[in-house]
């Protein structure tokens, strides 16, 4: 089927590029669009009384494991609040480098207890396996990914996971949903956010999803997903997004874009069992 539909007006769920030259940059003025930024989701930290209703004792683990910088900010937060001093021992594992050198903000930074991965959860336990003397404290926002316990769980660490910020619907009251063609998601999240506020979407808007969680949620939600990112041949949302609007403009069809249906996710333990003789570490990659 050939959509007849023309955009001319883009939400995007995010907080806008602080340069110029980025991707969505290139999408206004290749396409003439109009591209607004709005994050439809806020992240909050916990308060001393959720802190302390979780019952963990930092200063009972040598190590911290974080995965953002909100955590950063709410972990020292709590400490302050809650007067622990954080020991300057203090061994401190991050997802990647940039949130890695985040620390500088509250620490000096010393490579001897400051580690880091490539770009995934995965990729940092490789890291985390060589250190298995120590006792890791796994702080998250919630929701978190459920696959991070059992990453770690497989690594055979000591952990305990701690709660510092929770992830909740910002305020899109002021949002004329109606005057955008397009809407771009992120997360499950963002998915939530949109349904919550708005419930039903104006006919023809269309929907880019980013990743197989947030169509799956998109579609459970009864919103159709137009655009789903990444696959092989569009790696990237605003790549689909580009290559979209140029098919739609072209009159070709844009089915291609979308899903309709997805099979329901494997469990991380099953799809990452590694095979006898293989390490965790190998397993983990």
């Amino acid at each position: 089927m050939v959509n007849t539909l023309k955009v001319k007006r883009i939400l995007i769920s995010q907080p806008a590029p602080s340069s110029d030259k980025s991707p969505f940059s290139e999408l206004t003025s290749k396409h003439k669009v109009e591209i607004d930024f709005r994050p439809f989701i806020t992240v909050e930290g916990v308060t001393v009384k959720e802190f302390r209703a979780q019952r963990v004792d930092v200063l009972a683990h040598t190590a911290v494991i974080f995965t953002s910088r909100k955590t950063i900010d709410n972990f020292f937060r709590i400490c302050e609040e809650c007067r622990i001093a954080v020991p300057e021992d203090m061994k401190y594992f991050c997802v990647t480098e940039a949130i890695a050198l985040y620390l500088q903000k509250y620490i000096v930074y010393r490579k001897r207890k400051i580690f880091y991965g490539t770009a995934t959860f995965a990729d940092l336990m490789e890291v985390v396996a060589k250190h298995k003397e120590e006792k890791f404290l796994v702080a998250l926002s919630d929701p978190h990914k459920p696959e991070i316990q059992q990453l770690l769980a497989r690594t055979g660490v000591k952990f305990t996971k701690i709660i510092l910020a929770h992830t909740v619907p910002a305020d899109l009251s002021d949002i004329a949903i109606d005057t955008y063609d397009l809407v771009a998601c992120y997360s499950q999240a963002d998915i939530k956010a949109l349904h919550g506020h708005f419930g039903a979407l104006p006919q023809g808007m269309i929907v880019a999803a980013l990743g197989n969680a947030t169509a799956r949620e998109a579609l459970a939600s009864g919103l159709p997903v137009d655009i789903l990112a990444p696959t092989p041949k569009y790696p990237s949302l605003t790549m689909a997004i580009d290559k979209y609007i140029a098919a739609l403009n072209g009159g070709e069809s844009v089915e291609e874009f979308g899903v309709k249906e997805l099979p329901e996710p494997v469990s991380a333990v099953a799809a990452k069992k590694p095979a006898r003789g293989k390490s965790v570490s190998a397993a983990a990659k």
